[in-house]
Formats: structure tokens, C-alpha cells, sequence
């Protein structure tokens, strides 16, 4: 888990995409999330994390839905949400911790 401190200890808003390859909201979500880090550049952080392989890392979050979408910003979590959104609804929250 040092890992994930690191990743969201940025200064820069960090997104955390929790998936799996079974689940088809979660794949639904794949090429959302590559338009909002295509979007965002390196004002952004976009993370997938696959719950099958991280499973200790979910539980400890309380991740039930798939695909969960957190942002978190200097290690806080400022943002959550289960289910697919819009690329242009990421966008916009994430630029409100730019």
C-alpha cells in the first residue's frame, strides 16, 4: 500500500479508476478515461487499478461498485463516485483541483 501513498500524494489531482476486465461498465469506461488524460495532459493523473489484482487495496477503500472513480489531491480524497461517466463530466471535476 507505500505505493499507493506515493500515487496520491501528488500536488496535481489524481484519478483513480477501479475496474475489471469482466465487467463491461467497467471496459465501457477504457476509452473515456484515455480521452480525459488526453484532455487533461500532465494538469491530471489518470489511474486504472484492477480490483481482481488489488483486492486488498478495494476492500480497504469500501470499492463495491465497478467501475469507482475517486480523485484524490495531496493524499485526500476530494471526490467519489460508482458507476460510468462522461468524459466531459470528468473533465470538468477534475479542473475544479487543478
Amino acid at each position: 500500500m507505500s505505493k499507493f501513498g506515493e500515487l496520491i500524494e501528488a500536488n496535481i489531482p489524481v484519478l483513480l479508476d477501479f475496474y475489471t476486465d469482466w465487467n463491461d461498465s467497467s471496459t465501457a469506461m477504457h476509452p473515456v478515461l484515455r480521452d480525459v488524460a488526453a484532455a487533461l495532459g500532465d494538469k491530471a493523473k489518470v489511474i486504472k487499478i484492477n480490483v481482481d489484482k488489488n483486492k486488498e487495496l478495494a476492500d480497504a477503500l469500501r470499492v463495491k461498485g465497478l467501475p469507482t472513480l475517486m480523485i484524490y489531491k495531496k493524499g485526500e480524497m476530494v471526490w467519489r463516485q460508482s458507476g460510468e461517466q462522461d468524459a466531459n463530466t470528468l473533465i470538468g471535476i477534475l479542473q475544479e483541483y487543478v
